[in-house]
């Protein structure tokens, strides 16, 4: 069964980087950026997760590796 898109069912257009309880859905527990295979999004949002997991760590708002 192929999983739905996460984004697309919540009907959220664009994915913020200050929303961090969404983007914590995606990290394992080590921080890391789960991939499309297990997640179950869609290439459009994988890439805009990316971008908003990394502007967030800049900004110390998710750590970079999680102990």
């Amino acid at each position: 069964m192929k999983k739905q898109c996460y984004f697309s069912q919540h009907n959220i257009k664009f994915i913020d980087y200050k929303d961090t309880d969404i983007l914590k859905k995606f990290l394992n527990p080590h921080g890391r950026i789960l991939s499309r295979k297990r997640t179950g999004i869609s290439a459009k949002y994988q890439r805009q997760l990316g971008v908003a997991v990394k502007r967030a760590r800049f900004l110390a708002l998710l750590p970079y590796v999680a102990s």
